[in-house]
């Protein structure tokens, strides 16, 4: 019983964390919601994000993270789904 009650809460806990990540805006976001919401990312990997973003300006596609070390094809696509760029077209004018 007790390892059906263990296996149940990993569960739980499991599909909270899947529930509870939101889609992103990578150009708005800051260090903290990026780590939350990006799969893979913590606090010195979204830090890199932010900094990236204020030196090159806004991200013109999901994929230009790739160009943050230690962020490849694997992550992005994990988390495609919660990676947003909301408005490009200011990303593309600037």
């Amino acid at each position: 019983m007790k390892k059906l009650l263990t296996a149940l809460t990993s569960l739980f806990l499991a599909l909270s964390f899947g529930v509870l990540a939101e889609p992103v805006d990578i150009n708005t976001a800051d260090a903290q919601t990026l780590a939350l919401n990006i799969k893979g990312v913590g606090d010195r990997k979204a830090a890199e994000i932010v900094s990236y973003r204020e030196k090159y300006g806004p991200f013109k596609s999901i994929e230009e993270l790739k160009n943050i070390r230690g962020i490849g094809s694997k992550l992005i696509e994990k988390n495609r789904a919660n990676l947003l760029i909301v408005n490009n077209e200011a990303a593309v004018s600037d």
